[in-house]
């Protein structure tokens, strides 16, 4: 999850709600994706004087509801894009233009889902709370559209069907409503194809068939992780589609695998290149920072890791879906000095070097090993306790 590192910005007293005047919101169109950013941006007035007050909300329809509140006032125009950046940038959809009816109403219905998931909202509530004073009245137009505007527009069966059980597996009763033929909801077609808890789809392979009525059927091998019962479950699915909704889906099988099996169904190279890093870390986070404004910051025992995404979703519209096929590139930059570049193509590793290059790092880094793996191995490294990345693998080798 990405979960911002800034904090609650203020830039003088606390807001005058009672003076607010609308300006502007959007929304991430991320919803089938199960997460969604939303911005508001109002004009208050302090001592008399117009001041900018923007409110950020990161909502995650599967586990965490309301998960992240920020929210920044003052007249910087590029400190609201910087929170947007960290908070959403990760999320990998398009800002859609809300009215303030729509806004208000999407952030009513977030704390709606908080509470019915018995999670506490976010801190500070009193910053947001006169946006939940007037319930707003839902009618079928104003979901149409909050809909419209949440949902990217699908571009095949494909992206259907994955985003279908994305859904499924992730008990998102909302989301599913999104994607299915309400008719055949009801009348029973579309099944609950989901394991008894909460799941992630890891991987999703598509595979078309054409029944003897000439209507086509897609056959789904789903990997996914139940993170509760610590496993993986490979699980065969049948879907039909018309007009761009799920008409028909039904459970075929379904069974555990082991993690020889799991590692060998997510198996793909990984492209990964050493450098070494003159300055001291402590100097070079900043610039990274500066770098990556939209990249997933963690740190870990060794070193801090940005994690890069792709602008879109744009993976989901395949016959085979990964779930990391979202991530453009990872900068792991250790305590020791090491900065360890990995990415997924060749493509994608040449130009994670080229913005190393052209940064302000460029002329700092010297570059000591390139590495084709068969399989990643980066981001074991960055979970594991070894300082050094060629100690790393030399073990790792040891072991094979």
């Amino acid at each position: 999850m990405n979960h911002s590192k800034f904090t609650v910005i203020k830039g003088g007293s606390d807001p005058d709600f009672g003076t607010r005047r609308f300006l502007s919101a959007y929304i991430t169109d991320t919803r089938l994706m199960g997460v969604v950013g939303l911005q508001i941006h109002w004009e208050l007035l302090e001592d008399g004087v117009p001041v900018d007050f923007y409110q950020f909300f990161y909502f995650d329809a599967e586990e965490y509801g309301l998960d992240s509140y920020r929210s920044y006032q003052g007249n910087d125009d590029m400190e609201p894009v910087a929170i947007g950046e960290s908070m959403f940038g990760g999320l990998g959809g398009r800002q859609v233009s809300l009215t303030q009816r729509e806004a208000q109403f999407l952030v009513q219905d977030f704390c709606r889902d908080s509470q019915m998931m018995g999670i506490p909202l976010p801190e500070p509530r009193k910053e947001y709370e006169f946006l939940l004073e007037h319930p707003i009245q839902a009618d079928s137009s104003l979901l149409t559209s909050v809909t419209e505007k949440m949902c990217v527009d699908l571009q095949s069966d494909y992206e259907l069907v994955h985003y279908f059980l994305m859904r499924s597996f992730g008990k998102d009763k909302k989301g599913l409503a999104y994607v299915c033929d309400p008719a055949a909801i009801d009348s029973g077609w579309v099944e609950d194809v989901a394991e008894p808890y909460g799941a992630t789809l890891c991987k999703n392979t598509i595979e078309e068939f054409i029944n003897p009525d000439g209507t086509i059927s897609y056959l789904s091998e789903s990997l996914v992780e139940v993170e509760r019962l610590n496993q993986y479950r490979l699980v065969m699915t049948e879907v039909m589609a018309h007009n761009g909704k799920v008409i028909m889906a039904k459970r075929r099988s379904a069974f555990t695998v082991s993690m020889q099996e799991v590692a060998m169904m997510l198996s793909r190279p990984e492209f990964v290149t050493v450098f070494e890093v003159l300055p001291q870390p402590e100097q070079s986070i900043p610039i990274l920072e500066e770098m990556f404004t939209s990249a997933m910051e963690s740190n870990h025992e060794n070193g801090q890791l940005f994690m890069l995404f792709h602008k879109n979703n744009e993976h989901v519209n395949r016959r085979i879906f990964r779930l990391n096929d979202d991530i453009q590139s990872l900068y792991f930059l250790t305590d020791y000095g090491q900065l360890i570049v990995g990415a997924y193509t060749l493509p994608a590793i040449w130009e994670a070097e080229r913005k190393l290059q052209k940064s302000r790092l460029g002329l700092l880094l010297i570059p000591t090993a390139k590495y084709e793996f068969k399989e990643p191995v980066l981001l074991d490294f960055v979970q594991s306790d070894y300082e050094d990345f060629d100690d790393f693998l030399n073990d790792i080798k040891g072991d094979q």
